[in-house]
């Protein structure tokens, strides 16, 4: 086994280090009184999930919570990102709360606060209830009063307990890759639908702040997921739709929050299918955060395609070394979009890498995993970071996806994101190599 440089030497004092998960990909949505949610109805679906696989054991975190926190406190984390689960907590959506959720979720903190961990959680890691879908989900403008009446519920149960608290995971996730590209719940392909959800996922992020904020909790952030976009030659037409992709992808959310503007591009593409009145929604959306967190893991090579529809661009594979995922590893992309989101949109507030890590095939082997690629990609992605913070960029910390491999949404379990190996069958965890060397990495 490598062992590293000291981590907590390579960084300033006070930076955190942790492991994030979410819920539907680990607790085991049949326990617990849980509500039905899209994901449910999305991988009963032909064709959705590898295998037809689903969330309904997952890594049975359910009733494997303290084992599964004593393995973020023994590898040295200070921090534990974890999601509730909203048809847990409120299984029609709104309505009578599930008593069995919120005492789960009781529990699960104290059980955090008791190992020294400090709860950063996420309301909103894609497991819309499915009495919610039904209702026209993230199309529907009052899913904005849904999510931060959701939050009220929740957060009045344990937000006393909180160290950092952000409404959603990833809005492209939830709003393009969801709405447009069909590949997560609920799997539509609609221009219309994908404009609606885009701008209501901003929306309802600056609702439910406020309404939090109105609650007297404090030190709330947005989430953002980023991927470099690198035009996939030297044309002018491989910029322009690289550009663009830049635009969907990552400049249309931090702007809608930091600047409380679209980018021009998207405005012109997608104007005609956003909600009416969706200019008067920025003071909402603008709310002020105390800090932004950054999942970051690849890059794309964008090329033009005019015979397709809007935004007539595509993604052709990279040349750069691939994770499990087929996802190139290129680190300079974190440490530039530390500076550029700094530079461009959050000035001096805290940045942290809330979701970072790699996919391996991974396999157990006389009671041990050995994933050096891993290992190697996390020391070059903290390179990157640690290059960002010598630019004078204000990041406070850095979240490893994730503590244990799960049920990775539309590729099901086959893909492997883990420092911990589960197998599924037996639910035996196994800790890998990486843990070992975060472990001696991380140790005070």
């Amino acid at each position: 086994m490598s062992h590293p440089t000291h981590l907590r030497s390579q960084f300033p004092n006070g930076f955190r280090f942790g492991a994030a998960t979410s819920s539907y990909q680990i607790e085991g949505h049949q326990f617990g009184g849980a509500g039905r949610t899209h994901w449910d109805d999305f991988a009963a679906g032909p064709g959705n999930v590898v295998r037809a696989e689903h969330g309904g054991q997952a890594c049975d975190h359910y009733n494997r919570y303290e084992e599964d926190l004593d393995l973020v406190k023994d590898a040295g984390f200070d921090a534990y990102r974890f999601s509730v689960s909203w048809a847990r907590v409120l299984p029609e959506g709104r309505g009578t709360p599930n008593p069995e959720g919120l005492d789960f979720y009781d529990r699960l903190t104290d059980a955090m606060l008791e190992r020294g961990l400090d709860p950063w959680v996420t309301l909103y890691h894609w497991e819309l209830p499915s009495a919610l879908a039904d209702l026209g989900g993230w199309r529907n403008r009052d899913i904005a009063m849904w999510l931060a009446d959701f939050a009220e519920v929740i957060m009045g149960r344990i937000g006393d307990r909180m160290h950092a608290i952000a409404p959603i995971n990833e809005p492209w996730c939830v709003a393009w890759l969801s709405h447009y590209l069909g590949l997560h719940a609920p799997g539509l392909r609609d221009i219309r639908a994908t404009a609606r959800a885009m701008h209501h996922v901003c929306l309802a992020h600056g609702t439910t702040t406020q309404a939090l904020r109105a609650m007297g909790l404090s030190n709330l952030g947005g989430v953002f997921n980023l991927e470099w976009s690198h035009p996939a030659d030297d044309t002018d037409d491989a910029r322009e739709a690289a550009a663009l992709y830049d635009d969907i992808y990552n400049n249309f959310f931090l702007g809608g929050v930091f600047k409380g503007a679209y980018p021009e591009r998207i405005v012109q593409g997608l104007g005609a299918h956003l909600p009416g009145g969706w200019e008067n929604d920025f003071d909402t959306i603008t709310t002020p955060l105390d800090w932004c967190g950054l999942n970051y893991y690849t890059c794309s090579r964008i090329a033009p395609a005019p015979e397709t529809p809007w935004p007539h661009l595509r993604a052709e594979e990279g040349p750069l070394p691939k994770t499990q995922m087929g996802w190139e590893i290129y680190p300079d992309g974190l440490k530039q979009f530390l500076l550029r989101t700094a530079q461009e949109f959050t000035g001096d507030l805290p940045l942290f890498i809330t979701e970072n890590g790699m996919a391996n095939a991974d396999v157990v082997t006389n009671g041990t995993v050995d994933d050096q690629a891993r290992i190697s990609f996390v020391q070059a992605y903290l390179n990157a970071v640690q290059d960002a913070i010598a630019e004078g960029v204000p990041v406070n910390g850095y979240f490893l996806w994730s503590l244990m491999d799960n049920f990775e949404w539309a590729v099901g379990y086959e893909k492997r994101f883990g420092a911990v190996h589960v197998d599924f069958e037996t639910q035996k965890r196994t800790p890998k190599a990486s843990w070992h060397w975060l472990k001696s990495g991380l140790s005070e």
